[in-house]
């Protein structure tokens, strides 16, 4: 990976209305990467889906204001079975990329095939094997571990979009959909 002149501070965000991961990684001026912070926002002692999203909305400011991040990375929703849970998972990124783009924080959100890729070179690689993967990395003591692996996706979003920004070699860089229509435009009908 090339070196980066500037430090920064990513926030990684895995959406939930359930619970929330984050991660807090800091990238040094000459590469070197520390974790600062990860772990989960539990939402399911709220009733309210719109109390939730508000929450996520708070907690996402809270992180902000406390790490002052350059960058924000969310895990994009995929399409499941339900419809209704990718509404609501859908909502709740949402949430958080406004209240990172209240804060003047720029937003790059990732699928789940491309931060599985970064972070194991395998697109399918599950939860567990991607946890495992960034304890070696960044000496993530075990025990944090077992809090919950929304927490290590959360860190693995923020790698991945490290590594996006700064490797050579990274396949692509997830963009916005103005971004893919304008590189695909032979797909759009």
């Amino acid at each position: 990976m090339k070196q980066t002149t500037e430090p920064k501070i990513i926030i990684g965000v895995d959406p939930g209305t359930i619970v929330m991961g984050y991660g807090i990684l800091a990238v040094a001026g000459t590469g070197e990467l520390s974790l600062l912070a990860m772990g989960v926002l539990k939402l399911n002692t709220l009733e309210s889906h719109y109390e939730r999203l508000h929450k996520i909305y708070d907690a996402i400011q809270a992180l902000i204001r406390r790490y002052h991040p350059t960058d924000l990375a969310i895990e994009a929703p995929f399409y499941g079975k339900n419809v209704q849970s990718m509404l609501k998972l859908g909502r709740a990124q949402g949430a958080a990329i406004v209240a990172a783009k209240s804060a003047n924080l720029p937003v790059t959100e990732y699928p789940p095939s491309t931060i599985k890729r970064a972070i194991t070179g395998r697109g399918n690689a599950s939860k567990e094997q991607v946890s495992l993967l960034l304890q070696k990395q960044l000496s993530i003591p075990e025990e944090s571990l077992l809090t919950a692996l929304d927490a290590t996706d959360a860190v693995a979003v923020a790698l991945c979009h490290h590594i996006q920004e700064t490797s050579p070699i990274a396949s692509s860089k997830s963009g916005s959909w103005a971004d893919f229509v304008r590189k695909n435009p032979g797909r759009i009908k």
